[in-house]
């Protein structure tokens, strides 16, 4: 079984993330195998993506989605290294700003999505509208409620569009966090990246692993399927990411077009 198979979540089953161990490295042998795999996977998604760039038929965007501190920076920064920068482009979606709070929820996010033959990566979604705005009653359920199936037909547009979508949920411990945040506040390198929301939302912990269960419960679907990445350990969310987009490019079978020029008539001087 590969480790995309593992690691999805299959549409119509049932997260229960308190059930899965945000320590687990399935498959991996350890953390020094799994860094040479790491670097042959980058290489590999620098291949794939210039055959994407090359054919032309497809885009791909890849959401990622974590409690604070749980390794969405990171992860783009270690496995997106390799990529030419001119065919991806990186959005983090923060709170919204007037002009996009007066349109609809997706307004913002519709703009982000790849064009055909790139890469776009989400850091925080669309999904951000049925997980902060719920835990904090920022809307009423009655209106957040109706974002699920809103999302899912959001994604099989742009599914049938030929976008391929990966949604990563990078899975970290409660123990972990405050690891992660003690180690910011005692780095005067990091202690930039800290905020006093990164401490007032632990307390809404319990509230946020439900929304994040209903929420990749009700839009893990066949054509944008939910990653539940194990996350405590950096090197094995590295590898099990780079491993998966791996898999998931080459299922394509890209392949190179024909040139367009007679090449036999073609002679340089």
């Amino acid at each position: 079984m590969s480790l995309g198979a593992r690691l999805m979540l299959k549409p119509g089953h049932k997260a229960k993330l308190q059930l899965r161990n945000p320590n687990a490295t399935p498959g991996a042998k350890s953390k020094k195998a799994a860094e040479v795999a790491l670097a042959r996977n980058m290489a590999r998604l620098a291949e794939l993506q210039y055959l994407l760039y090359a054919e032309n038929k497809h885009a791909v965007l890849i959401v990622f989605q974590a409690m604070d501190a749980g390794g969405k920076d990171g992860t783009i920064r270690h496995v997106m290294s390799s990529l030419n920068p001119q065919g991806i482009a990186v959005t983090p979606f923060k709170v919204p700003t007037t002009e996009e709070a007066e349109h609809d929820f997706l307004w913002r996010i519709h703009k982000g999505t790849p064009r055909v033959g790139e890469f776009a990566i989400f850091n925080r979604s669309h999904y951000e509208d049925v997980l902060v705005v719920r835990v904090h009653n920022l809307v009423p359920k009655a209106v957040w409620s109706k974002r699920y199936d809103q999302i899912n037909n959001f994604e099989k547009l742009l599914a049938e569009d030929h976008v391929r979508i990966f949604k990563f949920f990078l899975l970290i411990s409660k123990d972990e966090q405050k690891k992660r945040i003690e180690q910011r506040l005692n780095d005067p390198t990091r202690q930039w990246k800290l905020s006093e929301a990164d401490f007032a939302e632990r307390a809404y912990w319990d509230e946020y692993t439900r929304a994040y269960e209903d929420a990749l419960t009700r839009c893990s679907t066949p054509w944008a399927p939910w990653y539940v990445i194990p996350a405590n350990k950096k090197w094995f969310r590295n590898l099990a990411v780079s491993q998966i987009l791996v898999e998931s490019l080459e299922e394509l079978k890209m392949k190179f077009p024909q040139s367009t020029l007679d090449l036999s008539k073609i002679k340089l001087k």
